[in-house]
């Protein structure tokens, strides 16, 4: 087939926004009926255009089981485009339409940032946008990106700078990272110090816990265990009983009961700090996240004025 007949049997492909919500209700749901009652459809009107889609794309999106739908590869490569097609639409009818921001807005936060950072941030766009539902996932940055590259959540607050091509952010919180030891520890100025200790610290696609061994790494040593916790609560208590090291921001220790209980000492200075940003996709801003966008700047430019006006 030469060049022109592959344009044109592109241009023939006649899928259309139906069979585009169709496909992403059974991607979500993982079962022909859960979607159809979604999209309030019979479970064979979904089967039909299903395979229609399939037959138009010339592969299989799902492997299908006896009571399951399971993506395939080609179908977790399609369900990216397929997701952006569908806000982007769904985009366009808001512009056009000039409707204030509204529907489920899925937003990702780090537990330091969900705990302590944005609380009055959420309740005040809450109050702005009350036709906006919220719906908030915490978790390590690694999990918290690549939600927001297979389009499951709009926008992630994660620990910067974000390099991805597909991802653009700005940096809005900057957090003091601060070794947290048994009270009656000794002071802490490098790794070497502590070379071999225990550690507790969240799965290996933290940000946090990264930058921790990478503190000992730089140092020529090494930690000792690494136990993985699921809170910055669990990791305090585990500190308090005198077991062990953890690594948390200065802003999510002191809001912790129990934070008179133990000694926390800064990082070295290239460690230090690190910048938490608010991350999405390219060319991806809704309605909702434009005007979360603009909240959250002037939220980090009023702390950042009122903490100049504090030093001063």
């Amino acid at each position: 087939m030469n060049k022109n007949n592959k344009t044109i049997h592109i241009l023939r492909i006649d899928m259309n926004l139906t069979q585009l919500e169709m496909f992403r209700a059974v991607a979500e749901t993982g079962s022909i009926s859960a979607a159809a009652a979604r999209v309030h459809r019979v479970p064979s009107n979904l089967t039909t255009r299903i395979k229609q889609l399939e037959d138009e794309l010339g592969v299989e999106l799902f492997i299908r089981e006896s009571q399951r739908m399971r993506l395939s590869a080609a179908g977790h490569h399609f369900l990216d485009y397929n997701n952006r097609i569908l806000d982007l639409v769904s985009e366009a009818k808001n512009a056009v339409s000039g409707r204030q921001p509204q529907g489920i807005f899925p937003l990702g936060a780090l537990e330091s940032c969900a705990a302590v950072r944005i609380p009055s941030l959420l309740a005040h766009y809450n109050q702005q946008f009350p036709q906006v539902e919220l719906a908030l996932k915490t978790g390590p940055s690694g999990e918290l990106i690549e939600a927001v590259l297979q389009g499951e959540l709009a926008a992630a607050f994660v620990d910067g700078p974000i390099l991805h091509p597909a991802l653009t952010g700005i940096a809005v919180y900057r957090e003091e990272m601060m070794i947290v030891v048994p009270a009656a520890h000794p002071a802490i100025s490098r790794a070497r110090e502590v070379q071999g200790a225990t550690l507790y610290a969240f799965r290996a696609n933290c940000a946090y816990r990264r930058h921790f061994e990478s503190w000992f790494h730089d140092d020529g040593v090494l930690p000792g265990r690494i136990y993985e916790m699921e809170s910055y609560h669990g990791m305090l208590a585990c500190v308090i009983a005198g077991s062990g090291l953890a690594l948390m921001p200065r802003s999510m220790l002191e809001s912790m009961p129990g934070s008179h209980s133990v000694t926390a000492w800064s990082l070295s200075q290239h460690y230090r700090y690190l910048d938490t940003w608010l991350i999405w996709r390219q060319g991806m801003q809704g309605a909702n996240l434009r005007e979360f966008i603009t909240m959250t700047q002037a939220q980090a430019a009023a702390a950042v004025t009122a903490g100049s006006n504090q030093r001063r």
